[in-house]
Order: C-alpha cells, then sequence, then structure tokens
C-alpha cells in the first residue's frame, strides 16, 4: 500500500493533519534540521525550524487536488469552529513559511508566506490546458531541497 492509499484511508480532517505534520517534520528531520514542536496545541504555528542560526515558524498545510488537471491547492487560512459559526483567520506575522505536503504527488513544498494568496494558493505540476504560464507557482520551486538551501541549510554529509 502506498504512503497516499495509507494517508487516505485515515478519512478524518485532524488524523490527516497530524499525518501532514509527521510526514513534514521526518522530511526536515532527515535532511537534519533542527525542528521545534510547541508544548501547546494553541498557537499559529505547528513548528519551528533552526537553520544557520535562525529559527523560522511553520505552519503545515495538506494540499489537495486542485479543480484544474495538474495542479494541487492549499488553503492560506485557519479555520475555526466557533458557536456563531466559522472564523477564518489569516497567518501574516504569525508564522514565516508554509509547509505543504501534497498526498497525491507524495511531495513536501515550503512556501515563505509572501509568497501565498489571502485565502489559498495553486502550485501547478503540469501544464495548464489553456496555455497560460503568466503568475504560475511551479512546484519546482517550491520543492523542499529547492527552498532549503535559500534559508541556509546545507545538506548532511
Amino acid at each position: 500500500m502506498s504512503r497516499y492509499e495509507q494517508y487516505d484511508r485515515l478519512g478524518a480532517p485532524q488524523k490527516r493533519g497530524q499525518a501532514t505534520e509527521a510526514i513534514v517534520r521526518a522530511e526536515l528531520v532527515s535532511r537534519g534540521v533542527s525542528v521545534l514542536v510547541p508544548e501547546y496545541d494553541n498557537e499559529p504555528y505547528d513548528l519551528a525550524i533552526e537553520i544557520d542560526g535562525t529559527f523560522y515558524r511553520i505552519q503545515a498545510k495538506t494540499a489537495f487536488e486542485a479543480t484544474t488537471d495538474g495542479a494541487v491547492r492549499f488553503r492560506t487560512r485557519s479555520v475555526r469552529t466557533k458557536g456563531s459559526g466559522y472564523e477564518r483567520e489569516g497567518y501574516e506575522g504569525k508564522i514565516d513559511i508554509f509547509a505543504v505536503y501534497a498526498p497525491t504527488r507524495e511531495e513536501v513544498y515550503l512556501i515563505p508566506i509572501e509568497d501565498v494568496g489571502e485565502t489559498q494558493m495553486t502550485i501547478r505540476y503540469a501544464p495548464a490546458r489553456n496555455g497560460n504560464t503568466k503568475r504560475v507557482n511551479w512546484y519546482e520551486d517550491y520543492l523542499l531541497d529547492a527552498v532549503l538551501p535559500s534559508l541556509g541549510w546545507n545538506p548532511v554529509g
């Protein structure tokens, strides 16, 4: 059974979120990145990493297949259930990076908060059918191993 099939069988969004956090942590740790996890669950970030003396607050998100072929999408706002309905809140000033796990692709992306849209972001892994190439977020630019060096990370070895 593939990792995606295992992930898909989890069903509940909370379990999938926990799996996403664990996968992101494992991918970072396996590259020698120091990962810190907040003691409490009410922080706006899920973990922090330290690279070359600098700390980065990270929010882990799960990407889902976009409605357009060849892309995945994730939400850039938190949604909390309140007695009066749903509360949606952005992460500006609260995190530095989104770490996004795309189960269907089995890939982890790191996206600086400055690069995301107000409510969601689409990451394209195949050209659009309509041929659009403007303002496209290509997956290669956000792959974990593509972004970590820009943060000062040097591979273990």
